[in-house]
């Protein structure tokens, strides 16, 4: 489904056509309950933001002109009500990522264990978890900012001018974000590496 498609989506439920919005719903819920995921430790609440998420969408989809791509304007009113949620709730709003990747890792790792083909050692196999489990911890020990910043762009792939839109800030600060943060990361991985200083990894 195309921005196009989406288009024609949203131009349905301005005229009240409910079913519209509910296929809005469907293509976008994985990547909405992905993001939240990313600001919110408890699990239960991922589901009930990403519900409020699609709700005020839908409220405010009357006033949506058009401007930026749909899914651009749904992740801003995503990130928002995470936000909203956690200061409602007085919570720390640190990166899930780390935990959700830190059990996908070691399930995958005991895989790769299991089955290693004939390049692999155990000995790569420890390095690549070590590197793993390095870029986690410094994503981790990351500001709110630069970490929400350099998972938009990593992991779900947003453009720089994408970021700006969802983040409310200019585009400049958007790739100041991402290029701190990456160089926090660099820092900590260059011990592991044995990356000369002035180079990332």
């Amino acid at each position: 489904m195309t921005a196009d498609a989406d288009a024609v989506l949203i131009e349905r439920v301005k005229r009240g056509d409910q079913k519209a919005f509910d296929l809005l719903v469907i293509k976008y819920q994985r990547k909405i309950e992905r993001l939240i995921a990313r600001m919110v430790r408890d699990a239960d609440l991922i589901q009930d933001i990403a519900q409020e998420t699609f709700i005020r969408a839908y409220r405010a989809l009357p006033q949506f002109r058009g401007d930026s791509a749909f899914y651009t304007w749904l992740y801003r009113i995503a990130v928002n009500t995470a936000k909203k949620s956690l200061a409602e709730l007085k919570r720390d709003p640190l990166v899930t990522e780390t935990a959700r990747m830190s059990a996908d890792e070691e399930d995958e790792t005991s895989r790769v264990e299991n089955e290693l083909t004939d390049g692999e050692t155990p000995d790569a196999v420890l390095a690549s978890k070590e590197v793993a489990a390095t870029v986690n911890a410094a994503i981790e020990a990351l500001s709110e900012d630069l970490r929400q910043a350099i998972t938009l762009r990593e992991i779900e792939g947003l453009s720089y001018e994408e970021i700006a839109e969802v983040m409310n800030c200019p585009i400049g600060t958007v790739r100041s974000r991402i290029f701190r943060a990456r160089e926090a990361i660099a820092q900590r991985l260059r011990p592991l590496l044995d990356t000369p200083d002035g180079k990332r990894w």
